[in-house]
């Protein structure tokens, strides 16, 4: 007999290891492994490890077997792998019922199933008895599906089983956005059964489709029917919101040891070094102990206390559940598991890092509990015993610990099995991951995008040619045939589709620039397709070109940072009529189609050629699924031929505003023109009325300006619209300055670039924060589509605004414009010219007569108000009428375009978002995905009457959305986004850069371009300053029509730094008294830039508290303040010390109940100052100068009463605000509304103090929670308190 050598030997010890601990847990019949004796309950997730050990061994004996006796074994282990994923794959397959539905629902009672009966792998508890949604076990499941595949193991068999299996992808395919049980199957860590959004579900979703990604499931005997196919837009978006995730868990785990298993074996979900080093190291640091690892901080399964609890509870004896204040005693006396320090030691292996894979195969070693047969096994936990608790709590980690739970554990000794294996070189990390994941945080090479450009038809293709573009037209590019993303979504939409087995397929209505950035076979055809958001079917932000042409960029970036495809990606743009201004290209397009020439784009490496030439570097896909027999049908040929490109104009917008017909049948199906052409787009003067309206110009005149007065924003809840002048702005700046001489070289080159600036202002559109604008007016602007303000809008008899005109009851507007007759309104329709004029009267006939009401304009067919609507809408996004745009989208109801993506785009980031403007009811908050109707009902109720409002609501949204994919760096420490707000605060950044008041600056806000729009709402995010300047364009293609809107414009970088340097150099300089003439051109300068500084820290402080914006680490000191006091008072919240009990300092849900509890404070100023006292009280806290406060701490006290000492300072040294609040009179008393308009009592002049220096606002608040909080006594009246702020 031959003798065996040392590694069979070894590989004989381990197989019986596996035959006494996890064989021995099988079931004979169905091949399902059951986790212990007690129970026949067969987990997914515990199954799948133990499946995993089994291979693990089988390729282990196949590579080194010596023996026909050793072969025998390889391929006994290997069919019993197959038999048991079969297993769980035929549990699954008996619920395909639920998986159809999840796909629509996402609901908890429509899930898969955890956990079978492992006699018979059917159900063993019912759909609400159990927390059965964990996407991180089924995901775990197609992981592992994908690498035994690979590695030549075939577990499906038939084409229903490949079905499935695409189903199945779609299950987990929104883990991004699916609250789940998680890892741990309990949820929220006090175990209630209330679902989170997990990072490790992410993460394990993640892997699972990028390793079944193109897999032929019957191996080399596959063909086009058994690939499964997956969206890499999917894989991006949970790839995005991981890392946006980690290191936390959830929003109530801030760290979990699970996380283990995801950026590391088997998952190796993370491709960012740095996040992974990161999120393994804060595992280490905060959770590993002598016996393993936490589970998560206050964890308490299977303490004694957990046990204590239970049973001393009164109500409910039986509960498996803890009340909040009880996890505090599970602090320090956490189970700790060697499951971990497996996980860690197969990071070392796979790492190459043999020093830490010594480490912990000697620590694991040192925990393995012995068997009565001899055999060494893992424990579950160690947990700290009854008697040593208290102990424990006092030192943390000092007392010994017994092993507990189940021994052995089937998930541990599995991996164990395999880390030794992997250890003693029997089976290599090759082998474990054919697929290669491990080598995800590999650099890869640099990467080239292909952009082919396409003109519409030969017109577009001359206008490019006269500008040195020579590209092909759609048509000439035969035999590759062109269509927009709409068809790759309905292409799609027959994936995984199964009559048998009633599957309906891919459900998901959306598609994204990495799939439309492939070429795809099609029976022996190729496709492309056109980005969506060049797709003119959609809402009207593809009608701004400067917008496409911005968001062309940022598909550019964005593939570079997510491409993982075999080939290069390939984005084919086609140039449109849409995108000829005044007989050429549009500026912003042009500009981006002569950076893909050149080679380069924001850094990104472009190659721009003819879409035929880049065919053999393209990625391209074969639509296998649409080959085979059952898939292809003759609604799908159709549907290819109907909408390949020949216009990406919308029908609609052909027969209403271009005036053409592709054929017959488009003039019969779609409307034809009811209003007379647009010859002007506003209302002349007096005086100057055309032909066509002098007629009924009179009768017409009580109109004017109706749609205008459906709209408006209360920007300053309860200030008078003159404060917009006197605290957003500063006064008007000569336009000549003299000669500067004699003021030192260096200051006179920084003058004279500052007075060069200034005088350049109308012109280049200098940025407000530097030096306003001069104010618009109809005289210095020329502009004449201002509409006028009825004076009861504007103020009541307090001085007050009144409530904002979206709010009017639509009686009160029927009211103000009773008297007009319909007919002669009609006939007025008929001959008028005037674009704002057909909207007024077309938007009194909606609000009188309703969307439906027949206007007769038309004799030879029915003419609606919405028909007429309709017409508006379009051609005003022809002419580029923004305002009128919005107006008629919002009285249409239009929803943008994946509104609800955005939504949840937002909120899977952890960020709540609100619409609507505070305070609740109007405020809506929005704390979970809704889908679209919802959503957009919800909209419209919290805007009331203002359409534009409704719609502009919806387009923050998407920029915010957009934002926060690109840089997300901009929502550090905000998590709620309030839309109302944010729109406020941009009407006031608006007033202040333009010097008008709050109506004409929302009017104007509403007038800006969607591209316009995003970009002031990045410079109020990013902080930047900007400017506004009035532009005249033709308002279309082939138009005489000017049209006059603002413009958003930057300063050039080196003009801002001129800027500021001569600010800095003024303020070092003497104050000067601001009520004489200056005499020098220094003196001059010095009161422009110190007026200019009026209103600046009250600015920043409402631009920061509209955008919930806090310090860093601001929530992780308000923790630590509740832990030395009983409690916070703020405004009508009250924070208890008990949520310290419930939750750690850097939890995501203390966050968000502290951000509530500021939310209730209406005035975003005064939030504010309330976020820097609790920052100054945390330095006390931090500072340790006293053991803790005695009394609750009330912050609007402590507020007033550092307005109260400013106040007196104020009186002392003859301050600004003797003009207002203070005063030397010891009888005087504050007038209430304050003369200065300061909001919730407290000076204005308080609100525009720096936070620093002798008279800063938080040297008051620190005066103030000295005397309030009896700090002072602490130091026993011996030591002298230096108050002011390091």
């Amino acid at each position: 007999m031959r003798s065996r050598r040392n590694s069979g030997v070894r590989l004989d010890y381990f197989h019986s290891l596996l035959e006494r601990t996890i064989f021995k847990n099988q079931n004979p019949v169905t091949g399902l492994y059951f986790s212990n004796t007690e129970s026949n309950d067969a987990w997914v997730r515990d199954n799948v490890y133990a499946i995993m050990a089994v291979w693990a061994l089988s390729m282990s004996y196949r590579k080194q077997a010596d023996l026909d006796e050793d072969r025998a074994k390889a391929y006994n282990l290997e069919q019993d792998v197959v038999r048991s994923m079969r297993a769980l794959l035929t549990s699954m397959i008996k619920q395909v019922a639920k998986v159809e539905k999840f796909k629509h629902t996402q609901s908890l009672e429509d899930s898969l199933h955890a956990k079978y009966s492992s006699v018979t792998g059917h159900t063993c508890v019912g759909d609400k008895e159990w927390g059965h949604l964990q996407v991180d076990a089924t995901s775990l499941y197609l992981l592992m599906l994908s690498q035994m595949t690979a590695s030549g193991l075939q577990i499906v068999f038939t084409l229903d089983e490949v079905d499935f299996i695409q189903n199945l992808v779609f299950y987990i395919e929104n883990a991004y956005r699916i609250p789940d049980y998680g890892i741990w199957e309990r949820g929220d860590k006090t175990n209630h059964g209330q679902p989170e959004l997990n990072a490790s579900s992410i993460g394990m979703a993640k892997a699972a489709m990028e390793a079944v990604n193109e897999l032929d499931l019957f191996c080399a005997r596959g063909g086009a029917a058994s690939v499964i196919h997956i969206k890499s837009d999917k894989v991006a978006q949970c790839q995005a919101i991981l890392h946006s995730m980690l290191p936390r868990e959830s929003s109530s785990k801030e760290i979990d040891a699970g996380l283990l298993s995801v950026i590391g074996f088997p998952a190796f979900a993370v491709d960012d070094e740095n996040i992974l080093n990161y999120t393994r190291d804060t595992i280490v640091s905060k959770l590993q102990g002598q016996y393993g690892c936490k589970r998560f901080l206050r964890d308490g399964y299977k303490t004694v206390k957990e046990h204590e609890q239970v049973t001393i509870h009164e109500k409910d004896p039986a509960r498996m559940y803890y009340e909040p204040a009880e996890l505090k005693i599970f602090e320090n006396i956490e189970c700790e598991w060697p499951l971990f320090y497996v996980y860690l030691m197969l990071d070392g292996i796979f790492t190459g890092n043999k020093e830490k894979t010594s480490e912990y195969f000697d620590a694991i070693d040192e925990l393995m509990v012995y068997l009565p047969d001899g055999s060494k096994v893992m424990p579950e936990l160690y947990y700290v015993p009854e008697e040593k608790v208290e102990l424990e709590y006092r030192s943390p980690s000092s007392q010994v610990r017994k092993a507990g739970g189940r021994i052995p554990h089937l998930w541990s000794q599995a991996l164990y099995i395999i880390a030794m294996l992997l250890k003693e070189n029997h089976v290599t990390t090759g082998e474990l991951d054919p697929l290669n994941r491990r080598q995800v945080t590999e650099a890869k090479p640099d990467l080239v995008i292909q952009v082919a450009v396409l003109a519409e038809d030969t017109v577009v293709q001359e206008v490019l040619k006269s500008h040195d573009i020579f590209v092909q037209t759609v048509a000439e590019a035969s035999p590759i045939f062109i269509y927009p993303a709409r068809v790759l979504i309905h292409i799609f939409k027959h994936l995984g589709e199964n009559k048998k087995m009633k599957l309906s397929g891919n459900v998901c209505g959306e598609t994204g620039v990495l799939s439309t950035s492939m070429l795809y076979t099609l029976h022996g055809k190729i496709l492309a397709f056109v980005p969506q958001f060049l797709d003119h079917h959609q809402f009207y932000l593809a009608l701004d070109n400067d917008l496409l042409a911005d968001l062309m960029k940022n598909d550019v970036a964005f593939l570079r940072n997510n491409w993982k495809e075999l080939g290069r990606p390939t984005v084919t743009i086609t140039v449109t009529h849409g995108m000829i201004e005044n007989e050429s290209i549009q500026k912003s397009i042009l500009s981006n189609i002569r950076k893909f020439q050149t080679g380069y784009i924001n850094g990104v490496q472009i190659h721009m050629d003819k879409i035929g030439n880049l065919i053999s570097t393209s990625c391209i896909k074969r639509l296998t699924f649409l080959e085979s027999e059952h898939a292809s049908d003759a609604s799908l040929a159709q549907a290819l031929a109907k909408h390949c490109i020949h216009s990406s104009y919308d029908p609609v917008w052909q027969a209403l505003v271009l005036g053409q017909s592709s054929s017959q049948n488009l003039k019969s199906n779609y409307p034809q023109p009811s209003l007379p052409a647009v010859v002007a787009l506003d209302t002349p003067e007096s005086g100057t009325s055309t032909p066509q309206s002098a007629s009924s110009h009179d009768s017409s005149r009580r109109l004017h300006g109706i749609i205008s007065r459906t709209r408006s924003i209360d920007i300053e809840s309860g200030l008078p619209t003159q404060t917009i002048h006197t605290k957003f702005s500063t006064p008007k700046h000569t336009n000549h300055l003299p000669t500067v001489t004699g003021l030192g070289s260096s200051f006179e080159r920084t003058l004279q670039k500052a007075r060069s600036f200034c005088v350049g202002q109308a012109d280049s559109g200098l940025p407000g924060g530097l030096f306003p604008l001069s104010p618009l007016s109809p005289s210095s602007t020329g502009s004449s589509d201002r509409h006028f303000v009825l004076p009861e809008e504007s103020t009541d008899s307090t001085g007050m605004i009144r409530k904002v005109a979206s709010w009017m009851d639509t009686t009160e507007l029927m009211d103000l414009y009773a008297g007009q007759e319909d007919e002669e309104l009609v006939s007025q329709l008929r001959a008028c010219t005037t674009l704002s004029e057909q909207a007024d009267i077309v938007h009194y006939l909606f609000e009188k007569n309703g969307l439906d009401w027949n206007t007769h304009i038309n004799k030879e067919s029915e003419v609606t108000v919405r028909n007429l609507m309709t017409e508006l809408y379009y051609k005003s996004a022809k002419h580029r009428t923004w305002s009128l745009v919005r107006h008629a989208a919002g009285i249409l109801q239009k929803r943008v375009e994946h509104l609800a993506q955005s939504v949840t785009d937002l909120l899977v980031r952890q960020k709540q978002v609100s619409v609507g403007l505070p305070p609740e009811p109007r405020e809506r908050i929005i704390l979970a995905p809704l889908p679209p109707n919802e959503l957009e009902e919800l909209i419209y109720e919290s805007c009331g009457e203002d359409r534009s409002g409704a719609v502009l609501t919806q387009e923050l949204i998407i920029y915010l959305s957009l934002f926060i994919r690109t840089e997300p760096h901009l929502f550090t420490q905000m998590f709620r986004l309030r839309v109302g707000l944010i729109m406020q605060v941009m009407t006031s950044e608006l007033a202040r850069a333009m010097n008008c008041d709050a109506d004409d600056a929302y009017e104007q806000l509403v007038t800006l371009s969607p591209c316009e729009l995003k970009e002031l709402l990045h410079h109020i995010l990013s902080g930047r300053e900007f400017g506004v300047t009035i532009t005249s364009t033709k308002s279309s293609h082939g138009s005489t029509l000017m049209n006059r809107r603002p413009t958003i414009i930057c300063a050039p970088k080196e003009e801002v730094s001129a800027g500021l340097t001569l600010k800095r150099q003024l303020t070092r300089s003497r104050r000067k008294s601001l009520t004489r003439q200056p005499t020098t051109i220094q003196d001059l300068v010095e009161q422009e830039v110190t007026e200019d500084r009026v209103g600046l820290w009250l600015r920043r402080r409402r631009v920061d508290g509209s955008l919930n914006r806090a310090p860093a680490d601001f929530y992780a000191k308000v923790w630590k303040i509740l832990e030395v006091c009983p409690g916070i008072q703020i405004a009508r919240r009250f924070l208890s010390q008990s949520m310290t009990r419930e939750m750690t300092s850097n939890e995501f849900k203390f966050a968000l109940e502290v951000e509530n509890a500021l939310n209730t404070v209406p005035e975003p100023e005064y939030r504010q100052l309330m976020v820097e006292t609790l920052m100054v009280i945390a330095c006390v806290v931090e500072n340790a100068w006293i053991p803790g406060f005695g009394q609750v701490i009330d912050v609007a006290q402590l507020v007033n009463a550092a307005n109260n000492l400013f106040l007196g300072d104020q009186a002392a040294y003859d301050g600004d605000a003797l003009q207002c609040c203070a005063s030397t009179d010891p009888g005087f008393q504050r007038p209430h509304p304050l003369s200065c308009q300061g909001t919730a009592g407290i000076c204005e002049h308080f609100y525009d103090s720096a936070p620093s220096g002798c008279y800063g606002t938080m040297v008051y608040m620190t005066k103030a929670s000295l005397q309030i909080l009896n700090v002072a006594q602490m130091f026993e009246g011996q030591d002298r308190v230096d108050c002011r702020p390091s």
